[in-house]
């Protein structure tokens, strides 16, 4: 029996071939099986997300057919077989167990993976797609994921100016936002993505104001929200805790005699100000009020850095716990450490080199 994998990922191809190959979650289990019986597989799985399009499969032949497979997702139109990674056995198990963990994510650690890959896995264990191959090879992914997390930082901290703010602000709030409400001044692409970030850590809720006020309110609505118009956010400020600024004024929205006013009103209320606005769009002189906290892009910004240096400096942790676990399952389905040499330890695009097998020796494994 061999494992394999087949896939193309933003490393190696552009989002408009990838696009081509994706395939919606209520058509995963239809083509999966299409795939099966064409590639004469034993088992399969298919995952598909807006980063990767993989197939995982077991097969009594050789993998020689996989890339082709992936060619029957757009029915052929286009050839993407210099795009297309194929890795086996020791190779496609190490490429899983990087995928599942964050490890080969465009945002390093990020965590939205696991549960595409346990979803992908399910659906196809539920119409019997898999079998003791791929059953344990995915349980062996979800095991040391679990464990990637629990024992490393690779998952934590902000990695975006979004998800920045909504740390920021966690911080203050003590990592309750659910009966805290946000405003987002400016609904463009960076206003939208902040509320998305809000949205996704529980925000109680979220007002959105907006030169149209009809981009607001279609921002707003997907949120269950509020749509304020521009000439009102000012009065708005009394009734929420997070102000995020997003917009390409000229001009200061938010000055220091309107945080004055406000502050008299509020008294010990603290207020989080976010300006990601270039040029700024809040006065600075506001941050010297009591209880008002202001951040610029470049805050943010920092935090962000910060955050991606402590990933990528638990690596080779993550390797050390990956690491072992490649050669347990190999011997436990009996599988050959196939494409593994000496050779393959300068190619980068090879997802697992020959000291994956050697703990002492904690080589990475990208994807």
């Amino acid at each position: 029996m061999t494992l394999f994998v087949a896939g193309v990922s933003f490393k190696r191809t552009a989002v408009a071939m990838r696009e081509q190959l994706a395939v919606k979650p209520p058509q995963l289990v239809d083509t999966a099986r299409r795939l099966k019986l064409s590639g004469e597989l034993e088992e399969i799985v298919l995952l598909s997300t807006c980063n990767r399009v993989e197939i995982y499969g077991a097969t009594e032949q050789t993998s020689d057919c996989a890339d082709g497979l992936l060619r029957l997702l757009n029915d052929g139109q286009h050839d993407s077989r210099s795009d297309v990674y194929v890795y086996e056995n020791a190779e496609a198990a190490c490429h899983l167990f990087r995928v599942a963990s964050g490890l080969n994510s465009m945002v390093l650690g990020e965590t939205e993976i696991i549960g595409q890959v346990k979803n992908a896995y399910e659906s196809a264990r539920v119409a019997q797609l898999t079998g003791c191959v791929l059953n344990r090879t995915f349980q062996t992914a979800f095991h040391i994921s679990k464990a990637i997390r629990n024992q490393t930082a690779i998952g934590r901290g902000a990695t975006s100016v979004g998800s920045a703010a909504v740390e920021l602000a966690e911080k203050i709030f003590g990592h309750n936002l659910a009966t805290r409400k946000v405003m987002i001044i400016g609904a463009g692409q960076m206003g939208e993505t902040c509320v998305r970030h809000f949205a996704k850590r529980g925000v109680g809720s979220v007002l959105v104001s907006n030169r149209s006020f009809d981009r607001a309110f279609k921002l707003a609505k997907e949120f269950d929200g509020q749509a304020v118009h521009l000439d009102n956010f000012l009065q708005a400020l009394a009734e929420v805790d997070v102000v995020v600024a997003s917009t390409d004024s000229p001009n200061t929205l938010i000055r220091r005699a309107d945080m004055e006013t406000w502050s008299r009103k509020q008294r010990n209320r603290p207020l989080v100000l976010i300006d990601i606005s270039v040029p700024r769009n809040i006065d600075a002189d506001v941050q010297r009020l009591n209880n008002v906290y202001l951040y610029n892009i470049d805050d943010l910004d920092a935090v962000v850095r910060e955050n991606v240096r402590a990933r990528e400096h638990d690596l080779a942790k993550c390797e050390q716990i990956l690491v072992p676990h490649v050669a347990t399952l190999l011997a436990k389905l009996n599988l050959e450490k196939t494409g593994l040499d000496d050779s393959a330890a300068g190619d980068l695009t090879r997802p697992c080199v020959i000291s994956c097998f050697n703990p002492l020796v904690p080589t990475l494994c990208p994807g």
